[in-house]
């Protein structure tokens, strides 16, 4: 049976810590000024009512949703370790007889010690 290794793809790999650290500094600028106009709203819409109770909520609650979301982590998925070794299929060769050992061919190189000047 052969099994087929996977290389893995480029898209699976998680973001860089840089942009995931301005992916949370994004969203938490997003969250802080929504709840700054939740504050305005609380204060400048007139005739107070429900609603002011509702903006005033809000305003109180999402700085500690604003926090917690900037120290959360943005990938949650769950990235395997790829093996870094990929094997190749060799043929595979069938003889009749064992080769014989052959000699192996090794090259010596040597530097000499002297000056053309």
């Amino acid at each position: 049976m052969k099994s087929k290794h996977l290389v893995p793809a480029v898209t699976s790999l998680p973001q860089s810590p840089q942009a995931e650290a301005d992916h949370r500094v994004r969203r938490y600028a997003l969250t802080m000024t929504i709840r700054i106009v939740c504050f305005a709203l609380m204060m400048f819409v007139q005739p107070y009512g429900w609603y002011t109770w509702v903006f005033a909520a809000a305003a109180a609650v999402l700085p500690y949703i604003a926090v917690v979301f900037a120290n959360a982590g943005s990938d949650s998925t769950e990235t395997t370790a790829e093996s870094p070794l990929q094997e190749l299929e060799a043929p595979v060769v069938v003889t009749e007889e064992p080769a014989a050992p052959s000699d192996p061919q090794v090259f010596t190189i040597r530097e000499s010690g002297r000056d053309d000047a």
